[in-house]
């Protein structure tokens, strides 16, 4: 028996894949500013929706500004996502007002939160969040601090959503938790200390403290977050103690933004990469709807096999899925001179694949960011059962290529619409891995198993690999086709299954 993911199902995953992450987090933030403007008018906020126009213009155009001249002094071209993202968070740290004097500390903050991004940078890739550079820097020079007006329980109604919503698009709900539990335990057991009721601490740590706030769009900020998992949960443990503990050295007292910029540093510490530039070499075809691109890096670029890297291809009028997207990294960390992604290349396509698509060899790309916590078991002993659907076979090829001598025993499930639709098809008949083909004819795969249509079911592979339930398992693919693998490998007895879900492909 076979299963078949449906061909466009609607879901979550689906739904936020339509933009990046950096759009969809500028669209969550207009909506919380939509949600501000309507409490204004209902009397639930303080602010006049005057004084809150004239805030979000204020932070907006100064980081819109400070973004452009940026770009003509360092010849680069200006992310506009990122400047609104910037702009409508400081729009939640500052008092809102028609003062000309409180207008000028939220165009400053904005200025230097952009500017940040060009300064406190390596190689292209800022360090430290840049709103909380933004409130930082205004504070240490006496002008007024951020006071985080967005932590109000009428504003958490709308935080509360966006927030998970952007959490779980990039995979960092553990993160945050991890914060907002450290955080929230310390406060609670303080308040509790000084003879508070814990209906109460429970109340005002919710409604009053911008945990929430600080998690879903300043704490796993991409560009500022370390390279594996452990590392973010550690980064944000951190975060989480010093946000909740009321800690000073001499006139410098701990804040929100100040933690933060802790963390970031420590994650920088931790591995955080700049910015690597790329030189295209070669491009060939993979199938008739996917390709892969082959690199030169002007540097080293260190990854481990199963991760990706964030490539950045500023165009003229990008769409709704900006000028930034990740991609799984083909070749092996064993071989550095060169750094490959595949891709598919089916259409309706994105500004963002045609403009990368028509570079030829010598163009230059950024890759702003190698992450990814889609490794294989370092016991090279333990048995692994790889399942890759379409162009989910890519952070598989990487791994295989590594593992290539290791005497790994791998069994791979590769299931694809058509036999033209096999990617690597002649390079994994040529590596010492067992294949369960899947496709709705017979390839005459040398040395491998055809096992007809669609993903394997729970019977199928109990049959074809009897010891599943002692491998580490690896699903690799759409978000519906992983969330169908994980189905079958759990009713098959499966138990830990590391998942990548492609979104937005």
């Amino acid at each position: 028996m076979s299963v078949s993911a449906p061909a466009q199902p609607r879901t979550l995953n689906t739904f936020l894949g339509r933009w990046t992450m950096y759009r969809l987090t500028v669209w969550l933030l207009l909506a919380c500013v939509l949600w501000s403007f309507v409490l204004s008018l209902t009397g639930v906020l303080f602010y006049t929706p005057a004084e809150l126009a004239a805030t979000a213009a204020t932070a907006v155009a100064s980081a819109l500004v400070t973004s452009r001249v940026a770009g003509l002094l360092l010849r680069t071209r200006p992310q506009t996502d990122s400047s609104l993202i910037t702009g409508l968070i400081l729009y939640f740290l500052f008092w809102p007002g028609t003062d000309g004097a409180q207008l000028g500390i939220v165009a400053l903050a904005a200025a230097v939160a952009t500017a940040s991004k060009y300064v406190l940078a390596v190689r292209r890739r800022h360090i430290f969040n840049p709103a909380a550079v933004g409130a930082f820097v205004v504070a240490a020079a006496g002008l007024g601090g951020a006071v985080w007006w967005v932590a109000t329980p009428w504003m958490l109604a709308a935080v509360l959503p966006a927030s998970v919503l952007i959490l779980y698009r990039n995979r960092l709900l553990p993160m945050a938790g991890v914060f907002v539990l450290t955080a929230a335990v310390i406060i609670f057991v303080r308040f509790l200390a000084a003879g508070e009721a814990p209906v109460e601490a429970l109340t005002i740590i919710a409604g009053s403290y911008p945990i929430v706030f600080l998690a879903g769009f300043m704490l796993t900020e991409p560009l500022t977050l370390p390279p594996l998992r452990w590392q973010r949960l550690a980064e944000a443990a951190v975060v989480g103690v010093l946000f909740a503990v009321p800690f000073s050295l001499g006139p410098v007292a701990m804040s929100p933004e100040l933690a933060l910029l802790v963390g970031n540093a420590l994650a920088f510490a931790m591995g955080q990469r700049g910015a690597v530039r790329l030189r295209l070499k070669s491009s060939r075809a993979l199938t008739p709807t996917a390709r892969e691109l082959v690199f030169e890096p002007t540097r080293p670029v260190r990854y481990r096999a199963g991760q990706y890297l964030e490539l950045a291809v500023p165009h003229f009028e990008p769409d709704s899925r900006g000028s930034r997207r990740i991609f799984s990294i083909t070749t092996a960390p064993s071989a550095p001179d060169t750094v490959a992604v595949g891709l598919r290349v089916a259409e309706p396509s994105s500004s963002f694949k045609k403009s990368l698509l028509k570079m030829r060899p010598g163009a230059e790309v950024t890759a702003t960011a190698v992450a990814g916590d889609f490794l294989l078991p370092r016991d090279t002993t333990k048995p692994v059962l790889m399942i890759a659907s379409g162009i989910g076979i890519t952070p598989f090829i990487s791994q295989l290529r590594q593992a290539c001598g290791e005497g790994r025993d791998v069994v791979l499930v590769y299931a694809a619409s058509s036999t033209d639709e096999l990617a690597y098809a002649a390079e994994l008949q040529e590596l010492d891995v067992r294949v369960l083909i899947c496709t709705p004819t017979d390839p005459g795969f040398a040395g491998g198993t055809w096992l007809g249509p669609g993903l394997p079911g729970a019977d199928v592979l109990k049959r074809e690999v009897p010891d599943l339930a002692s491998r580490a398992i690896y699903v690799s693919g759409s978000p519906q086709a992983v969330a169908s693998a994980r189905k079958a490998v759990r009713e098959a007895g499966g138990r830990r299954v590391r998942t990548d879900p492609f979104l937005g492909y």
